[in-house]
């Protein structure tokens, strides 16, 4: 998908450019991420300051970008999907979301530790530039209960939930078998050993990290708990923004809860009708617990699931690269991770700008958890890697001939990157590769629990009435509604139900962006007729790189 030849860049492209570099200035995690490695030894600032200070750049980003004129169709996308990020961004601080910033999956709790999971660990060099961040860690602890001690002063508060789920990530952090011990007990370079005044410097730095996260539980047991919010919900003005954030498109959200119940009954009576394929009569129930007892379909340890991830997935992308798709050298390399963590997220990091990081697959595998279902799980590595994050994201960033950094490396939305890994799901099992009726089962194992999460969500946020007719929507009733539509052990639900309580808009962003995906593709086939080739339009759309949905139909449907 990259370009015979490099564009040359406009005002357009200096403008984001630049703010990809004020991004990683500001927000040294996110450089971790991309590849900036210059940043590697601190972190933002995380207090009130740093908010402000991040809002002015913002501000100044969105006046030059105003007054910008773009040269081309290329310039047009990228000033329209900065300009929607930029305002948004302006939107929610507007709202004071950031004073209310703590959950169980993407908020700085997590920001701050999950860095460290990104970076070099090969030589000594790289060890003394941990070491360093380490001893950065309690200065933006410190800025953060700053930023959540003024949300107590303003009676913006997250719900105790969440606090609660959060003091006992931490103590999972600094345990003295926890992620911190851990992590530096465990350091070495590929070659030789670490200086003893290096690694003297790691274990006092990692124990003050360790301080520093106790001090945060302690003020969020102590003073944030007793004021945080009881209510789980977050209500329909401040959901709406976060539904945008997540899509980049506006929806209706009544309509797209009753979408989402209609979505649910139909992927039920599609899995109900599989099952029947896999054992004559069977209910859904049924045919998964027959499956639970087939030692063809199961896999035992986190080695054995890592290496079997790495086949799938080593497999799909040259499969894929032969037929389907036009996959560079670079992006034929992905890593199939075990995560450092037990939180129970599946999830994918996208390589550096160089490719000298590749794309990875994580697993963060609950505690106690030891036998995984490859009926459950061989739709979550299409998912994961080609030909959806790692196809779609590693593509952009190959992209550089027609693409500016920000639209390569930052641009982009839940709704967007999961709603194509969805489609993409279902692109797999239209192309062949989920003949067997328990992996099909699997994936639609993975698509009811999708359209459940519309449901729940918005249910949940915005007071919808119970579909059972019993009251309205909260969070005991949230977790009976996924324990009868997920068939996955209850620590992996708990998890997700409490991410979807404390994470507003993003679970519907999977299932409602694969809906946008599947109408612009009718819409495309539409308006192309006898023309219309669905490759062309995989290539088309990915070209785009990461973008908000509403942004890509004008880009695929100008005028539509």
């Amino acid at each position: 998908m990259m370009t015979d030849s490099a564009r040359t860049p406009t005002p357009v492209d200096t403008i984001a450019e630049q703010w990809v570099d004020d991004i990683a200035g500001l927000f040294p995690t996110v450089a971790t991420y991309i590849g900036r490695t210059q940043y590697n030894d601190r972190f933002g600032d995380y207090s009130p300051a740093g908010t402000e200070e991040a809002v002015r750049r913002v501000r100044a980003t969105r006046d030059a970008l105003q007054t910008a004129e773009p040269v081309d169709a290329v310039d047009e996308v990228t000033k329209a999907d900065l300009s929607r990020e930029l305002g948004l961004h302006l939107e929610l601080v507007e709202a004071r979301a950031q004073l209310r910033d703590l959950n169980v999956i993407a908020s700085p709790v997590q920001d701050i530790r999950s860095v460290f999971d990104l970076m070099p660990t090969a030589t000594a060099d790289d060890w003394d530039v941990i070491a360093t961040r380490l001893s950065a860690l309690p200065g933006a602890i410190e800025g953060y209960i700053q930023t959540l001690r003024n949300g107590i002063g303003a009676g913006v508060v997250p719900a105790r939930r969440q606090v609660r789920e959060v003091i006992t990530q931490i103590a999972r952090y600094t345990a003295d078998d926890g992620f911190f011990a851990h992590f530096v007990s465990d350091a070495a370079p590929a070659e030789g050993q670490l200086p003893a005044s290096l690694a003297r410097r790691l274990a006092d730095n990692a124990n003050g990290a360790r301080v520093a996260y106790d001090k945060l539980a302690a003020f969020l047991g102590a003073d944030l708990a007793p004021v945080a919010a009881e209510q789980d919900a977050v209500g329909r003005e401040l959901y709406s923004l976060h539904s945008r954030q997540f899509l980049g498109a506006a929806v209706d959200l009544d309509e797209t809860y009753e979408w989402g119940l209609e979505e649910l009954a139909r992927m039920v009576a599609e899995q109900e009708s599989v099952a029947r394929e896999i054992k004559a009569g069977a209910s859904v129930a049924e045919a998964i617990a027959f499956l639970e007892t087939d030692p063809a379909h199961q896999l035992h340890g986190t080695a054995e699931l890592q290496r079997w991830m790495q086949r799938t997935a080593d497999q799909a992308v040259a499969d894929l690269g032969a037929t389907h798709f036009d996959i560079p050298e670079p992006v034929r390399r992905i890593e199939c991770m075990i995560a450092p963590t037990q939180e129970g997220g599946i999830y994918y990091t996208g390589p550096t700008d160089d490719f000298s990081r590749p794309g990875r697959m994580w697993w963060s595998v609950p505690e106690g958890v030891e036998t995984f279902d490859t009926w459950r799980e061989l739709t979550t590595v299409y998912h994961e890697g080609v030909p959806g994050h790692h196809l779609q994201i590693a593509q952009a960033v190959y992209n550089r001939g027609e693409l500016n950094s920000w639209r390569r490396l930052l641009a982009g939305t839940s709704g967007h990157a999961e709603g194509w890994a969805l489609y993409a799901e279902r692109l797999m099992e239209q192309l062949g590769y989920l003949q067997d009726p328990a992996d099909r089962l699997g994936m639609l194992d993975g698509q009811r629990m999708r359209a459940a999460r519309v449901v729940l969500d918005i249910g949940v946020h915005l007071g919808k009435p119970r579909p059972d007719g019993q009251g309205v929507w909260d969070a005991g009733y949230a977790l009976e509604f996924m324990r009868g539509n997920v068939n996955m052990s209850d620590e992996f639900i708990r998890f997700e139900v409490n991410r979807y309580l404390g994470w507003p808009g993003q679970a519907p962003s999977y299932k409602v962006g694969q809906r946008i995906w599947e109408q612009l593709r009718d819409d495309f086939r539409a308006a192309q007729g006898d023309a219309f080739d669905i490759k062309a339009f995989h290539k088309r759309a990915l070209d785009l790189g990461g973008v908000g949905l509403d942004t890509l139909r004008a880009a695929l449907l100008p005028g539509a």
